[in-house]
């Protein structure tokens, strides 16, 4: 369930002076608590080799009485809230949840530290969604600081993503105004990192944006296929006809058809529409695997065109035809694979 042990606080005896066998004394030596060594080994490998060693020297001492941890750097509730989430692991047990609940709101930050320093995972974790729970503008220079010392990836994440949206109220915080007064350098490495999110971001939008065109000139190129083949005849002979009723199996069948019967009449040679159209029958002669039986026009003109370029060793646009040509196959092989994937569920449904 979780790697440290789910035995509540008091359940193990941590109370118990005659139970436990450590006891972990706080900065000043003004608490001391009593605990189990397996309960602390087990949950921390670096609390498991203080323990080892000072067992072992107290055996050779010869000193009675209970051996000592020390947790210093943090306040002695803090200390006491981290053996007692200690004890309790991920998942407390029954009444003591509120009470761990609660100690986690009160000593996130320090018991984070304490994790991080003695090497507490699953603690660690919890530590970094409880302060991100709680992240304000106000805070999120400090917090953002503390999640680099401690190594708190997930914390420094949620950081930076509320740093990217309210940026302008952080400016105003006395924490900022701090930091470029005292550590400008720090307030560079913020900024760098900024810049370097918004840069990830606005290039997979692009990214995003380049995928949606390859699949649009693949159901493009799926659609004409659909017209020249299946002569699918959405748009009427006349004006003043009655139109047939609209495709069901693409909604662009009507505005490709359209585009059809303008390059077939239009005789301008700089027509933007005709030259669209003479890009989109370029990329089907690419695409199309039947040369000798093909319904589309101009597939074989454009396919000797091709041989040819190819034969003289074409230049950098043909390059970039290439590379578009690829794009598009790929997004057509996801497309049906996609398509092939709901068939099926909806089949099994």
């Amino acid at each position: 369930m979780c790697e440290a042990p789910r035995l509540g606080y008091r359940a193990a005896g941590a109370g118990d002076a005659d139970a436990a066998d450590v006891d972990v004394v706080t900065t000043g030596g003004r608490r001391r608590i009593p605990a189990h060594s397996s309960v602390l080994a087990s949950a921390s490998p670096v609390l498991g080799s203080i323990l080892e060693r000072r067992l072992q020297k107290d055996r050779e001492s010869g000193k009675p009485g209970r051996s000592v941890v020390r947790i210093r750097g943090v306040t002695d509730d803090a200390a006491a809230a981290f053996v007692r989430l200690l004890y309790a692991g991920r998942c407390g047990d029954g009444g003591e949840e509120e009470e761990e609940d609660d100690a986690m709101e009160k000593h996130a930050v320090q018991v984070l530290v304490l994790a991080h320093a003695y090497q507490v995972p699953w603690l660690k974790r919890a530590c970094e969604g409880a302060i991100g729970a709680r992240l304000t503008a106000d805070s999120v220079v400090d917090v953002l600081q503390l999640a680099d010392l401690c190594d708190a990836p997930r914390l420094h994440l949620r950081c930076t993503r509320l740093l990217a949206k309210e940026f302008a109220a952080v400016e105003r915080t006395e924490a900022w105004r701090f930091l470029q007064e005292n550590d400008p350098w720090q307030e560079l490495h913020v900024l760098q990192r900024l810049h370097e999110a918004d840069m990830r971001r606005r290039k997979w939008r692009r990214k995003r944006a380049e995928q949606r065109v390859y699949v649009e000139l693949s159901e493009a190129m799926d659609c004409l296929d659909h017209i020249c083949t299946e002569g699918c005849t959405e748009v009427g002979p006349a004006r003043r006809a009655p139109a047939p009723a609209p495709c069901a199996r693409y909604a662009t069948c009507r505005g490709l058809q359209l585009l059809i019967r303008h390059f077939s009449q239009c005789h301008r040679k700089s027509c933007a529409r005709c030259q669209r159209m003479w890009q989109l029958l370029r990329l089907h002669s690419a695409l199309c695997d039947r040369p000798d039986r093909c319904n589309t026009p101009l597939c074989m003109r454009f396919k000797q065109k091709e041989q040819e370029k190819v034969a003289a060793k074409a230049g950098d646009d043909d390059d970039k035809w290439g590379l578009l040509v690829k794009k598009v196959k790929a997004a057509r092989v996801f497309s049906s694979l996609a398509n092939r994937k709901q068939t099926s569920t909806s089949t099994q449904c």
